[in-house]
């Protein structure tokens, strides 16, 4: 059913906005034409609110999803072969269901059934991946890798996402043109080319980029002899990456490390791949049990991949001991004040950094808390500010205050680390805090608010 947006301001300017199958129709008098318009496009994914009343205490047990940001470069790779890739362990969230519909749009035929995800890539071909495509997140510039590995050649937009950072390509790019392939900008498209193939080299990262050691390690797998990449991400995405590609017939030694070895002309073969669990959703449920002074059990969650969160967890004040089934975490004592910094795998996440902030504005003394990973990640600053924290600015360096009573207020999401953060504050907040654009939670948390409602929270998604 058509939703028709009539108002003051598209009358004056006499057109008419209609919702269609994910996409906005713009007429205007006698001209009908498909707008890409991305503000407009928010406008009415933000109509989907969340309600929270705070001040239950979290109790129960979380399932924790697979790993959405080893899902994306998983789903990417499947474009390298020609053969079938089942992958078990997907989360139900946007962002993947994004990068699904980006490998259809190139031919691959997607099977989604509940033992798990195949991918069947034996028809695609390749064409440019439009902005239309890739505006919603940035992860999609990482099928220019195994498109380029196929065929030569490969042409994708610039990517988009979340406006945390500058996050250039240039990496991407770099490592590319190392393995022997042209690559330019033209016109807002990367535009990349090997027409004689991919060659092994040494790949030197000028900084653990995640994005492009999984762009060297794809085009690398393809490359005609052996290819080093140094200071390489190591993330466990990274080596979950590693793991499917060798599943699929790849020969990766060191992913985990800051060197890895690829002997590339990869023999490809029918694979299937379950995920790793989401060390980022398993850290903000963490949140959840000491800011609300409960205590969660996370099933699936890997004690091994949050190391340095179980550290800045203890040191403010909270419990965690291994289960059967995965962690627990606990508070029963007051909160107390710690200073984090972001750094890479295996420092501090600075995916966790938001949530980590809404705990500290409620911990007792002062949290010093550095941001080194991306120059414009407070953006949720503001919006805690709202419900009452107390937090100043200086640079890439927010001091947290702790210890006033947060209130619940109107707030908005920026983006989707910042929106997770402002959940959580609102859980202890006094009163009613209603958070606008929560399509950003769904982008990369599957069911938040239902798997909180189920620990005890009082929470409801509202929907117009």
């Amino acid at each position: 059913m058509d939703l028709i947006a009539e108002n003051d301001w598209n009358k004056k300017f006499q057109f008419t906005l209609t919702w269609r199958n994910d996409r906005i129709i713009l007429s205007q008098k006698q001209r009908a034409d498909v707008c890409s318009f991305t503000p407009l496009l928010d406008g009415f994914h933000i109509m989907d609110r969340l309600r929270i009343s705070g001040g239950n205490r979290l109790q129960g047990a979380v399932t924790i999803s697979g790993a959405k940001n080893a899902a994306l470069p998983q789903i990417a790779a499947a474009l390298l072969s020609p053969h079938p890739l089942e992958l078990t362990n997907l989360p139900a969230v946007t962002d993947v269901e994004n990068m699904l519909g980006v490998v259809t749009l190139h031919g691959a035929v997607v099977n989604r059934a509940a033992h798990g995800t195949i991918i069947d890539t034996s028809a695609i071909v390749s064409k440019e991946t439009s902005y239309d495509t890739v505006r919603r997140m940035r992860a999609t510039v990482l099928v220019l890798a195994p498109l380029l590995a196929r065929f030569g050649h490969a042409r994708v937009s610039l990517p988009g996402g979340c406006a945390i950072g500058a996050r250039p390509v240039d990496m991407h790019i770099k490592a590319l043109a190392t393995l022997g392939a042209d690559v330019a900008i033209e016109n807002g498209l990367i535009v990349a080319s090997a027409p004689g193939g991919l060659k092994g080299a040494r790949v030197v990262l000028s900084s653990p980029s995640v994005g492009a050691t999984e762009t060297a390690m794809m085009a690398a797998c393809a490359a005609k002899g052996e290819t080093e990449i140094l200071n390489a991400a190591r993330e466990p995405e990274v080596a979950d990456l590693a793991a499917c590609l060798g599943a699929m017939g790849a020969r990766i030694e060191g992913a985990g490390t800051h060197r890895i070895l690829i002997e590339g002309s990869t023999t490809w073969q029918p694979a299937k791949h379950h995920g790793i669990s989401d060390r980022i959703e398993a850290g903000t449920y963490a949140v959840a049990a000491a800011i609300t002074g409960g205590q969660l059990e996370l099933i699936h969650a890997r004690l091994e991949n949050l190391a340095s969160v179980v550290q800045a967890l203890e040191a403010m004040g909270v419990s965690v001991w291994p289960s059967d089934r995965g962690l627990v975490v606990s508070r029963d004592g007051p909160l107390k004040g710690a200073d984090i910094t972001t750094e890479p795998y295996p420092g501090f996440p600075t995916d966790l950094q938001a949530q980590f902030m809404a705990l500290a504005c409620c911990a007792e003394g002062a949290s010093l808390i550095r941001e080194t990973v991306f120059e414009n990640r407070f953006m949720h600053v503001p919006e805690l500010m709202r419900l009452g924290a107390n937090i100043k600015l200086q640079g890439t360096t927010a001091l947290v205050r702790g210890g006033a009573p947060l209130r619940g207020a109107q707030v908005m999401a920026t983006d989707l680390r910042a929106s997770v953060s402002l959940v959580l504050a609102a859980l202890v907040s006094e009163g009613e805090t209603i958070i606008n654009r929560v399509y950003h939670l769904d982008r990369g948390y599957e069911q938040l608010d239902r798997k909180l409602r189920l620990c005890g929270a009082d929470i409801e998604r509202l929907t117009s």
